[in-house]
């Protein structure tokens, strides 16, 4: 009869690896910083509507907050119609339904600040002719959404759920998530 035998970690090279991989993974996610304390601060990325009296529209990806962010993004819209003052700002968040709100957000707002500490990255940048009327068909798609009441990190619906809906009605976005859009596949 064959007896198990357990080494102690330091006696197996691969053992050693995988668990100071997972304290690793286990450390960083359990850091000091505080959510409510995060960076919310405009990127610098989106045109000054002051200056800038084009039709805009940005398509933009955060890492997630806290441990999900090692392999995840967080997505959302802005937009600026032509001779606007601002941007509105069109995005799903899993914690509004915690507090009996929808969950689908789309407000005036800044349009490129950190998410939770996280810098934004540009997806999709559409500026000048043509671009009113895609601002519209946006705006249409956004309020059409078919779970703006519902989340679920996984598999879906979530923010990139909403993203990936609102480009899929809205073609000549042309935007295209990353494979760290967890969720932009979701069908019900």
């Amino acid at each position: 009869m064959a007896s198990l035998v357990f080494n102690a970690p330091w006696e197996d090279p691969l053992r050693s690896v995988v668990l100071l991989a997972m304290m690793f993974m286990f450390l960083s996610g359990c850091s000091d910083k505080d959510w409510r304390t995060a960076s919310r601060a405009p990127a610098g990325i989106a045109p000054d509507p002051k200056v800038t009296s084009e039709a805009v529209v940005q398509v933009y990806a955060a890492r997630a907050w806290g441990w999900r962010g090692w392999f995840a993004v967080h997505t959302w819209i802005a937009t600026k119609p032509s001779n606007a003052a601002g941007y509105t700002v069109y995005e799903v968040i899993g914690w509004r339904q915690h507090r009996g709100l929808p969950v689908l957000r789309i407000e005036q707002d800044v349009p490129d600040r950190f998410w939770y500490g996280e810098q934004p990255r540009l997806l999709a940048d559409r500026r000048g002719d043509g671009v009113d009327q895609l601002i519209t068909a946006v705006d249409q798609a956004a309020r059409a959404y078919p779970w703006p009441e519902t989340y679920e990190a996984f598999p879906g619906p979530n923010s990139n759920t909403f993203t990936a809906w609102v480009a899929r009605q809205v073609p000549a976005l042309g935007v295209d998530l990353p494979l760290t859009a967890i969720g932009s596949g979701y069908v019900n």
